[in-house]
C-alpha cells in the first residue's frame, strides 16, 4: 500500500529552553500529549507538534554543533472570524510572544497578523473568508470552480 506523498505528520521546533517553551504553549492552552526528557509532543488534528532542545535536535539530525536558525518559515492557524484572530493574538502576547505584525486587513482580502514564540518561531494568525473552516477547525482548500 502506498501512502499519500503530500502529508506532514510531525512538525518539530528546536527550542533553546524546553521548560520555557512548554510554559509558553501551556499559556496558549496547549496540553502536551506526551513528554519525555528533552522533548514534548502536542497532538493536533492528524498531526503532532514537537518541541525539542536545539542542540539535541542538531545531534539527532546528524549535525552536532550546528547552529539551527528560526524564522525562515511560518506556522499558521486559521480562524473563523477576525475577532477570533484578535483574541488569539492578544493571548499569544500575554503568554510572552513578540508581536511582529498586529492583525490587519491584508491585500488578498483576509485578515492576519504575526507573532514569534520565545524561540523566534513565527506564527501567523489569519481569517481567510475564501477558505471556510470545518466545525472542528480543520482546513481543506475549496475545490477549484
Amino acid at each position: 500500500m502506498s501512502l499519500p506523498r503530500q502529508r506532514v505528520t510531525l512538525i518539530t521546533l528546536g527550542v533553546a529552553d524546553l521548560a520555557r517553551a512548554r510554559h509558553f504553549y501551556a499559556q496558549l492552552g496547549w496540553q502536551a500529549a506526551e513528554e519525555t526528557e528533552g522533548v514534548a509532543f502536542y497532538q493536533m488534528q492528524g498531526q503532532i507538534l514537537g518541541l525539542f532542545g536545539l542542540s539535541d535536535l542538531a545531534k539527532d539530525q546528524g549535525r552536532e554543533g550546528a547552529a539551527l536558525g528560526t524564522g525562515a518559515m511560518t506556522l499558521a492557524q486559521n480562524f473563523a472570524t477576525r475577532e477570533d484572530v484578535d483574541t488569539a493574538f492578544a493571548e499569544a502576547l500575554a503568554a510572552g510572544a513578540t508581536a511582529l505584525k498586529a492583525p490587519e486587513a491584508v491585500f488578498w482580502g483576509g485578515y492576519s497578523g504575526y507573532f514569534a514564540d520565545p524561540d523566534g518561531h513565527v506564527w501567523e494568525l489569519a481569517h481567510n473568508p475564501f477558505w471556510p473552516l470545518s466545525d472542528d477547525g480543520s482546513l481543506t482548500l475549496p475545490e477549484a470552480t
